[in-house]
């Protein structure tokens, strides 16, 4: 086993999304479900993250990423499909002791996210340790 199958509780949690594209947004939707508190940090944001922020579940900071923005999160994503960009997030995140996920790069990742299967109170994850189950 390469990596911990762990579930994490985010309720009420400061988390971090960096991006603003689809990416963004589907990792964003995934910790208002775990009732996190979500702040995207892109200079802006594409459809699908603007109307989370729309709808009061998240809140949007309108500028690039700082590495002082991981500081005090429970979890930050790098979404943002720029390989320095996500490979600073990833550096801030390390360096501060976040746990960081860059999509579609578990290089930079501290986790990889499961397939997940959501049926409310059953919720499976189902990993290949980040290697694409093609």
């Amino acid at each position: 086993m390469d990596v911990l199958p762990i579930f994490m509780t985010l309720r009420g949690r400061p988390c971090l999304v960096v991006g603003g594209g689809g990416a963004a947004a589907a990792k964003a939707r995934l910790l208002v479900k775990a009732h996190a508190e979500v702040t995207f940090i892109a200079p802006s944001l594409e459809r699908e993250a603007a109307e989370i922020v729309a709808a009061g579940e998240a809140r949007h900071i309108a500028r690039p990423f700082a590495p002082a923005d991981v500081v005090g999160r429970a979890l930050v994503y790098g979404a943002t499909g720029e390989a320095p960009d996500d490979e600073a997030v990833s550096a801030a995140a390390h360096a501060a002791g976040v746990p960081v996920n860059v999509v579609d790069r578990p290089d930079l990742s501290d986790f990889v996210m499961p397939a997940i299967v959501d049926r409310g109170a059953v919720v499976v994850g189902v990993s290949t340790g980040g290697a694409a189950p093609v």
